[in-house]
């Protein structure tokens, strides 16, 4: 996996911002864009961009084209708020089959979050045949389908809808299986994002299709875990619930991350009750109980 190399990307929202999580400041911290605003809380940096600054800046370190970023944990224990951030990343393993390196992020000199990157060679597959699923992810145009730029609006699907994929997040607040369809933003303003780090950030969703129920979402999670067999070979990609478990306030999720070849891997996921602040989105984005105006690209995914 190479580090990846400088681009031109969206050009952006209504208002000249790039469709990205960050700036790069002059001394390489990440300064959050609108875009990394939690749906939380605004003065908080959201999930997807924690952990697509973690897998960037690992990447770029440590990166290798004959090795396959295999696993992403990301602990995230700390609030991060919308303020820049600093990444510093350490290599705990270079060997030959295996390397494995950690980051930690930074606020007011503090560890608000940490990771670890454990990267596979990549080699033979071993003979015979082995148990697979056979089940069939297919994105909303099919295989093949349009394809999405970054800041494209999402398609969400779910099992107990009558549509199975649609452009509405709020009509598929039910009990269902969930699912949907994006090009992740890019992580830094210039730079078209890895396909590993588009793998991340989707999979960051994970408690959101796992933990998404029919008065929207109340579980907030403590980690995330992508484990990845290869990298998506598409620029939109999709993610689709696996299971819920959760009691007395404490979940399990799970997800599998798919492309236009199908299914690329899994996210899994710890979650605490967030019930105080619990987000609907079937009222989200509402005024006098009519749509605002389009907050932006993956507004109510940004969890």
């Amino acid at each position: 996996m190479n580090a990846p190399r400088p681009g031109e990307s969206a050009s952006g929202g209504d208002d000249g911002s790039p469709f990205s999580f960050f700036h790069l400041g002059e001394d390489g911290s990440y300064v959050p864009t609108r875009y990394a605003k939690s749906a939380w809380s605004d003065g908080l940096v959201n999930g997807p961009a924690i952990v697509a600054a973690a897998a960037r800046s690992l990447e770029i370190e440590y990166g290798h084209e004959d090795f396959q970023p295999s696993r992403l944990t990301v602990d995230l224990f700390s609030q991060v708020k919308f303020e820049p951030l600093e990444v510093r990343t350490e290599e705990v393993r270079s060997g030959n089959r295996i390397r494995v390196a950690d980051a930690h992020i930074y606020q007011g000199g503090k560890t608000v979050a940490r990771a670890t990157l454990v990267q596979l060679r990549r080699g033979e597959q071993p003979p015979g045949e082995v148990w697979r699923s056979g089940r069939t992810l297919t994105p909303p145009d099919g295989p093949g389908g349009t394809v999405l730029s970054a800041g494209s609006r999402a398609w969400f699907g779910s099992d107990a809808s009558d549509e199975p994929w649609s452009r509405s997040m709020g009509a598929h607040q039910n009990a269902g299986r969930k699912r949907f369809w994006l090009h992740p933003l890019d992580v830094v303003t210039g730079q078209d994002a890895s396909p590993f780090q588009r793998a991340v950030t989707l999979g960051e969703s994970t408690s959101l299709m796992a933990h998404w129920g029919t008065e929207g979402i109340g579980f907030i999670n403590a980690d995330l875990t992508v484990a990845l067999a290869r990298l998506p070979r598409s620029g939109d990609i999709g993610i689709e619930a696996e299971q819920h478990i959760s009691e007395d306030g404490v979940a399990v999720g799970t997800a599998a991350l798919f492309d236009h070849d199908g299914m690329f891997g899994s996210g899994t996921v710890v979650a605490v009750s967030n019930a105080g602040r619990q987000i609907d989105f079937a009222t989200r984005g509402l005024v006098k109980g009519k749509p605002a105006a389009d907050p932006g690209p993956e507004k109510g995914t940004r969890v």
